[in-house]
């Protein structure tokens, strides 16, 4: 009975249905067709419309991020709020490259406003994101004109931020990140600069954006950031009143606020270091050297914990000297890093910078062939055949100090110097000028071209370190015949070198030139500072028509070896006696017929020495009463 019921339940309504439809529509639609232009249609405009796409589009790159980098984002950002070193640390030298080779090794990390969801907006956290976002595009990708751009603007809000705050920021970043900051910063101003001198390859919107981009990375600009750090954190300050031993307190009253938190204290030193680069990139060698005037070269330091910045450090000093013609300042400093390297091996391979600093120490090791070669020296024999054999070929060039010497010279200086920029940016704003430059540029595409006719700062670097090689280039002979004779005449020596006495005295004094150099003394206020002293083992003199000739032949030094491994062997001494004895056996105490059986004692002729105490042998058993 239930189903009719419900039958006729539905007829009915559906009856009723009908008429109701019929009395809400009446007559509407049965006169002609709808007419839709008594409504307005609403006006979107392009602002609007540009938002709306955006966002859809920012929803979409959103749902794309994989979950598990999303987590890691909301993990960073709360360590970075939380001030949690060891989980910042992790995060960044870990999480980060795990991330990026898993999902990013390709491709862009996602852009700071589609993940801004996830952090709430945190303006702080985002602009550290884009200092690593725009770091990835650096490293993995192509950086286009408009991310050269943007990530000049996040490094000003980054130090803006840091600079300009009311009073100290609470802020906490690993060391290893505050160098990481102030080594991209500097990177990237030199890829800008190189870039941005390279005015045939750009299109109509890139001169466009150089011709308004104003002081975008400009020389004036860096230079204030990294000199407004240093007086900012009064690190200066801080090394002397270091060195000179004071107490925390006085040291705190000294340098002040900015001084005492760790952030501007490594950001502060780490800028030094930087100054260090950036003069050496323009060619102001001996302002590179004025900067480090408190610092001194020490790997005892507490900052060389970052390995980066201690072997940067020693590359540009090094390099330094060897443009100031300092060549055994050169090569001690060059020894003392290269030896600290190899001690240190084991743990670089555990970073994720093992490749770079691999890569700068085999740099050093050319630039020591270069100082090696101009400045005979046995400082250190297993640097020096290390140095051989990557670069046996030209070292045996250089040596012989013949024509082939030159090929050899430029090509391990081009291999091993620094990226040297152009102060200067071509005359962007001034479209005169700039057709002028381009019409007055060579063409590269030629097969005739020379890199050296342009302005290259490296090619004229290079021309000042030939110019040495080209008069040094008898040296090597003169040397080879001096050193067979105590005494030779001079008519005699001018016929072995196939020159008249005249030329043969300009040899000897271009020689006598050669060993002699202002090296670094002990003790001395900082790194310009030195001594005019004599660097070859062989010294001469000219009395009328006779050549007189001392060699000083200087002994190997093995009471360093010996010391150091009398000191490895007594440490490892120290630690044997220090360690616990080992526990006795579980099965002293049951014999092979059951367990718990006794163990026979063994006889033995030899009778222990009895003295007051009882003697305990390895395994816990007295062997005394």
């Amino acid at each position: 009975m239930a189903q009719p019921r419900v039958a006729l339940w539905a007829a009915e309504a559906d009856d009723m249905d009908d008429d109701l439809q019929d009395m809400s529509l009446g007559n509407y639609g049965q006169n002609g067709h709808y007419d839709d232009t008594f409504f307005q249609q609403p006006q979107i405009d392009e602002a609007t419309l540009m938002a709306m796409q955006q966002h859809m589009a920012q929803q979409a790159a959103f749902a794309q991020i994989p979950d598990v980098v999303k987590g890691f984002i909301v993990h960073f950002h709360q360590a970075v709020l939380e001030n949690n070193l060891p989980e910042i640390t992790i995060a960044y030298e870990s999480g980060w490259n795990k991330y990026t080779e898993k999902f990013y090794s390709r491709t862009e990390w996602p852009e700071a406003e589609i993940i801004a969801p996830l952090v709430n907006d945190d303006p702080i956290f985002l602009i550290l994101y884009r200092e690593l976002y725009y770091r990835h595009v650096y490293s993995r990708l192509q950086p286009n004109i408009d991310d050269r751009f943007h990530s000049y603007e996040n490094s000003c809000e980054l130090f803006n931020y840091l600079l300009n705050s009311e009073g100290p920021v609470k802020l906490e970043l690993p060391e290893q990140w505050l160098w990481d900051i102030i080594d991209e910063f500097i990177y990237q101003f030199q890829v800008f600069c190189t870039w941005r001198s390279k005015v045939k390859s750009k299109t109509d919107d890139e001169l466009l954006m150089l011709a308004e981009g104003g002081p975008v990375w400009s020389s004036y600009s860096v230079l204030n950031v990294l000199y407004s750090l240093i007086q900012k954190s009064k690190i200066n300050e801080y090394i002397a009143a270091h060195q000179a031993g004071k107490t925390p307190e006085e040291i705190a009253e000294i340098v002040g606020e900015y001084g005492v938190r760790p952030l501007y204290r490594h950001l502060g030193y780490f800028s030094i270091i930087g100054l260090l680069r950036v003069h050496v990139l323009l060619g102001d060698f001996t302002l590179a050297l004025k900067v480090m005037e408190n610092v001194e070269l020490n790997q005892k330091s507490p900052y060389t914990r970052v390995t980066a910045c201690t072997v940067a450090t020693y590359y540009y000093v090094g390099f330094c000297y060897i443009m100031l013609r300092r060549y055994p300042d050169a090569i001690r400093t060059f020894v003392s890093i290269l030896n600290w390297i190899m001690r240190m091996r084991q743990y670089h391979t555990r970073s994720y910078q093992y490749d770079q600093i691999s890569k700068t120490a085999d740099r050093m090791y050319a630039l020591f062939a270069i100082c090696n070669a101009l400045s005979p020296s046995r400082l250190d024999d297993n640097i020096a055949n290390i140095s051989k054999e990557r670069y046996g070929e030209q070292f045996a060039k250089m040596a012989k100090g013949q024509e082939d010497a030159i090929p050899a010279f430029k090509e391990l200086f081009l291999y091993a110097c620094p990226k040297f920029i152009n102060a200067n940016a071509p005359p962007y704003d001034d479209p005169v000028a700039l057709n002028t430059l381009l019409q007055s540029s060579p063409d590269t595409s030629s097969p005739d071209f020379d890199s050296s006719a342009l302005s290259d700062p490296a090619q004229r670097h290079l021309s000042l370190l030939l110019s040495d090689v080209v008069a040094y280039t008898p040296v090597p002979t003169l040397r080879s015949f001096l050193k067979l004779y105590t005494s030779l005449g001079a008519k005699k020596l001018a016929n072995f070198l196939d020159a008249d006495e005249e030329e043969m005295v300009q040899q000897l004094m271009v020689m006598k030139q050669a060993s002699r150099s202002v090296t670094h003394v002990p003790g001395g206020k900082g790194l310009l500072d030195g001594q005019t002293a004599s660097t070859s083992d062989l010294n001469f003199v000219i009395d009328e028509n006779m050549v007189h000739i001392a060699e000083s032949t200087v002994g190997r030094r093995y009471a360093g070896w010996f010391i150091k491994n009398t000191e490895r062997t007594q440490k490892l001494y120290d630690d044997l006696k220090n360690q616990p004895l080992p526990p006795p056996s579980k099965s002293a105490g049951h014999g092979a017929n059951g367990a718990g059986a006794p163990v026979a004692p063994v006889q033995t002729d030899v009778k222990p020495i009895r003295t007051g105490q009882p003697k305990v042998a390895w395994g816990g058993v007295k062997v005394g009463a």
